[in-house]
C-alpha cells in the first residue's frame, strides 16, 4: 500500500468482478443452500412450507435462534459503518452511545413480545391484533406506518451496501442495488421465515468471527498498533493533532463528549422506529412462547457487542492511524465526504490488513444487508398476506391461496424497494440521514402500540389522533429547530445531532401526553380475551397435497400452544420488565453519566481494562450466538442425520417407529408417536406426547 497520496491511489481496492462475483455468486449460493435445506426438511422431516410455516414457522423457534435472528435484524450496514464513524468522530463515547442507545429497545421489546404471545397466541402480525381491537381505520393506519418504516429501512439497506461495494470494487451502484435482493428473494420464496432465521444465524456467525478477527489483529498482532497501550498512545497523539470539538480537552479517550451524548440521544429515539417495523414482532410470533424472554434479552446483550466492539476497534484505529504514513489519505485527513460515505471502517481495515481487511469488510456488509433485507421481506409479505389480502380482499382464503399471495408480495416488495433505493441514492440521501430521520415520522406509534398490548382503556381515537397529530408536531419541531439553529433548511442542517434529537424525542414524548388525555376523554374497556378468537389458517388442503395428513397438520406444534399457561407467561413478562429496566439504567444512566459528568479522561490502565471488557463481551456474545442454537437443536440435528443415514442404507427416509413433529424437530424437542404403543394404552393415534429434554 502506498504510504502517501489520496485514496484514489488505492481505491477501488478490488476489481469490479470481485464485487459482482460476491453479490451474485454468494447470493446464489445462499439461495441454493436454503433450497437444499428446505428439500431435506421436507423429505426427511415432513416439513412443508404451508402458509403457517412460511410466515410464522409454526411458532416454534427457540431461544438461540431467536437471539441470532434479533441480532441479525438489528445489524444493518449502518450498524457497522456508522458506529465506526461515531468512534472516529467522538472517540470512545461514540461506540458506547451507539450500542447502548440502540440496544435497549430490543431488551424492552422482550416484554411486548411475551405479552403478545400471552394474549394473542395465534396472531400472524401485530397489525392483526390492531384490527381486531380497533377496526379498519386504525388497522390501515398502523399498516401504513409499518410499511413506511419497512420500505425506507429496506431502501437504506440497499443504499448502504451498494455504496461500500461501489467504493471498494468500482461496481456500478445501481447494479448493486438491483442485484442485492435477488438471492434474498429466492431463498425467502423457498423457505419463508424459517429460511430467513437459519440464514440469519449463518450470516451472524460470519460477522462475529470477523469481528473477533479484527479485535485480535488490532489489539494483539498488528505491527502498527498491536496492544491497548499502543492504541492509547496513538489516540493521545491524535487528540493533540486533531482535537475533537466538544470533547473534554479534545480527547478521544473520554466519555465527556457533547456530540457523543447527543448522538446517543438520537439513536435512543431513532431506534424505536424498528419496533414499528413488523419484522421484530414477526420473529416474536415465530418464537416458541418459552423462548421469547431469553431470546430477546440475549439478543439485545449480544447485539451491543457489534457496534461497541467493532467501533472500539476499527473506528478508534482509523483515528489513531490517520496521522501515520501507512494510512491511505496521509498526509491529509479523511474528507467529510469520505466520512459521510461510511469509509472509516474500510480505511481502517485496509490499513491494518490490506486486501484481506477490505475483503472482510465487504463480507460483513454483504451479510448484514442480505440478512436484514430477508427479514423485512418476510415481514412485508406477512403484512400484505394477512392484513390486506385476507382481511379485506379474500377473507375465506385457504392456506394454498395465501402461500401464492405471500410469494407474489415477496417479489413485489423487492421491486418497490429497489426502485426507491435507486431514487434516494440519486437524490443524495445518505445512510446516516435515513437511519436517524425515520424515527421522527414513525416513533409516534410506540406509545399507542404499547397501550394496545397493556392498557384496556386505550381507545381507537387515542391511537388515531395520538399518532397523526404527534407526527405533524414532531415534523414541525424538527424542521423548526433546524431553521432556528441554522437559518436554512437543507439535508445537512436537518441532519445535525441537535435537530435529530429534537425531532426523535418529540415523536416519542408527544404521544406520552396526547394518548392518555384522549383516552381519559373517551376511554374504552376492551376484553383482551377477544384476541384469542384469532385462528390459525387452515392449511389442510395444502398439507395433504404435499403428503401430510389432516391429523398431522392440526397437531403440528399444538404442544407449544399450551406449553405455558397464563400465569407462567405473566411471570415471564414481569421478569422481562424488571430486567429491561435494569439494562436501560445501566446502559444509559448508571455507567455513562458519571463518566460524562466527571470529565474523566481514560488513563492507560483504564483504557486497557476497557478493551479487556470489550474482548470478554465479544467472546460471550459469539459463544451465545454461534453455539447456543446448535446446543438447543442437537437432538433435531442428530435425528435428521439418522434419518439421512437410514435413507442411504435402506431407501426409507423415516425411522420406523418415530414421527417427530416438524416444528419441534428443528428446535430440539422430540415428540414421539408410536401407533402400536398408543393403541395398547387405549389412546388415540393422533395424540402426541412431548418427551422433555433431560
Amino acid at each position: 500500500m502506498s504510504s502517501q497520496g489520496s485514496p484514489t491511489v488505492t481505491l477501488p481496492l478490488f476489481s469490479q468482478s470481485v464485487g459482482y462475483g460476491m453479490v451474485i455468486g454468494v447470493g446464489a449460493a445462499f439461495a441454493v443452500l436454503m433450497g437444499g435445506v428446505s428439500w431435506v426438511l421436507s423429505k426427511f422431516m415432513l416439513e412443508v412450507q404451508d402458509s403457517e410455516m412460511l410466515m410464522t414457522a409454526k411458532r416454534s423457534i427457540k431461544t438461540g435462534l431467536v437471539a441470532s435472528a434479533v441480532v441479525s435484524s438489528w445489524t444493518i450496514g449502518s450498524t457497522l459503518l456508522l458506529s465506526s464513524t461515531s468512534a472516529y468522530s467522538w472517540g470512545v463515547s461514540g461506540p458506547w452511545w451507539y450500542g447502548g442507545g440502540a440496544c435497549v429497545q430490543i431488551i424492552l421489546f422482550a416484554t411486548a413480545a411475551i405479552e403478545l404471545k400471552r394474549i394473542a397466541p395465534n396472531a400472524h402480525t401485530f397489525q392483526e391484533i390492531v384490527r381486531v381491537r380497533y377496526g379498519t381505520t386504525t388497522h390501515l393506519l398502523m399498516c401504513a406506518y409499518s410499511f413506511i418504516q419497512q420500505i425506507t429501512y429496506s431502501a437504506n439497506l440497499l443504499i448502504n451496501g451498494s455504496s461500500i461495494f461501489s467504493t471498494l470494487t468500482g461496481m456500478n451502484r445501481d447494479a448493486a442495488i438491483v442485484l442485492f435482493p435477488i438471492g434474498v428473494i429466492c431463498y425467502t420464496l423457498i423457505g419463508g421465515i424459517k429460511a430467513t432465521i437459519l440464514t440469519d444465524w449463518t450470516h451472524t456467525l460470519i460477522i462475529y468471527v470477523l469481528m473477533l478477527m479484527f479485535l485480535f489483529v488490532t489489539y494483539a498482532t498488528s505491527p502498527i498498533i498491536g496492544s491497548p497501550g499502543r492504541m492509547w498512545d496513538l489516540l493521545q497523539e491524535a487528540g493533540q493533532i486533531n482535537p475533537i470539538a466538544g470533547n473534554y480537552e479534545g480527547s478521544y479517550v473520554t466519555m465527556s463528549s457533547r456530540q457523543g451524548g447527543l448522538f446517543g440521544l438520537v439513536l435512543f429515539g431513532a431506534g424505536w422506529a424498528a419496533s414499528v417495523d413488523s419484522q421484530l414482532f414477526q420473529k416474536a410470533i415465530a418464537s416458541n412462547p418459552a423462548s421469547a424472554l431469553g431470546g430477546y434479552i440475549l439478543g439485545g446483550i449480544c447485539w451491543f457487542t457489534i457496534p461497541f466492539c467493532l467501533a472500539t476497534t476499527l473506528g478508534l484505529a482509523c483515528a489513531a492511524m490517520e496521522h501515520l504514513p501507512v494510512f491511505p489519505t496521509y498526509p491529509n485527513r479523511m474528507s467529510a465526504a469520505d466520512v459521510g460515505a461510511g469509509l472509516v471502517m474500510p480505511y481502517a481495515a485496509i490499513t491494518l490488513l490490506g486486501k484481506t481487511g477490505g475483503g472482510a469488510v465487504l463480507t460483513m456488509i454483504f451479510m448484514a444487508v442480505t440478512a436484514a433485507f430477508s427479514s423485512e421481506t418476510v415481514a412485508v409479505s406477512a403484512l400484505y398476506t394477512y392484513d390486506i389480502y385476507q382481511a379485506y380482499v379474500n377473507p375465506q382464503a385457504d392456506g394454498k391461496t395465501l402461500v401464492r399471495v405471500g410469494h407474489a408480495s415477496v417479489i413485489g416488495f423487492g421491486v418497490i424497494a429497489i426502485g426507491l433505493a435507486i431514487g434516494l441514492a440519486h437524490a443524495g440521501f445518505d445512510v446516516s440521514f435515513i437511519t436517524t430521520v425515520s424515527g421522527v415520522v414513525v416513533d409516534v406509534c410506540i406509545v399507542p402500540m404499547a397501550g394496545t398490548l397493556f392498557w384496556k382503556q386505550q381507545s381507537k381515537w387515542a391511537f388515531i389522533l395520538g399518532t397523526t397529530l404527534s407526527t405533524c408536531a414532531a415534523l414541525g419541531i424538527w424542521i423548526g429547530y433546524t431553521h432556528v439553529q441554522s437559518g436554512v433548511i437543507t439535508l445537512t442542517t436537518l441532519g445535525t445531532n441537535e435537530a435529530l434529537a429534537a425531532g426523535n424525542i418529540s415523536a416519542i414524548g408527544i404521544p406520552l401526553l396526547l394518548v392518555p388525555i384522549i383516552t381519559w376523554l373517551k376511554p374504552d374497556n376492551f376484553e383482551f380475551a377477544t384476541f384469542r378468537d384469532i385462528k390459525k389458517v387452515d392449511d389442510t388442503s395444502f398439507d395433504e397435497m404435499h403428503g401430510l395428513s389432516h391429523v398431522q397438520a392440526e397437531k403440528t406444534h399444538e404442544v407449544n400452544g399450551g406449553a405455558l399457561d397464563n400465569r407462567q407467561l405473566l411471570r415471564a413478562r414481569n421478569i422481562a420488565g424488571a430486567v429491561s429496566l435494569l439494562f436501560v439504567l445501566f446502559y444509559l444512566v448508571l455507567f455513562p453519566l458519571p463518566l460524562y459528568g466527571t470529565n474523566y479522561v481514560f488513563s492507560r490502565s483504564f483504557f486497557t481494562g476497557w478493551i479487556v471488557v470489550a474482548f470478554l463481551w465479544a467472546w460471550f456474545a459469539s459463544i451465545v450466538i454461534i453455539c447456543f442454537p446448535l446446543l438447543e437443536g442437537r437432538k433435531a440435528i442428530w435425528l435428521l442425520f439418522r434419518k439421512m443415514v437410514n435413507y442411504s442404507r435402506l431407501g426409507k427416509p423415516s425411522l420406523p417407529t418415530e414421527n417427530v413433529d416438524s416444528a419441534d424437530r428443528m428446535e430440539g424437542h422430540s415428540v414421539v408417536k408410536d401407533d402400536k404403543e398408543s393403541l395398547s394404552k387405549g389412546e388415540a393415534v393422533e395424540t402426541a406426547r412431548e418427551v422433555p429434554e433431560p
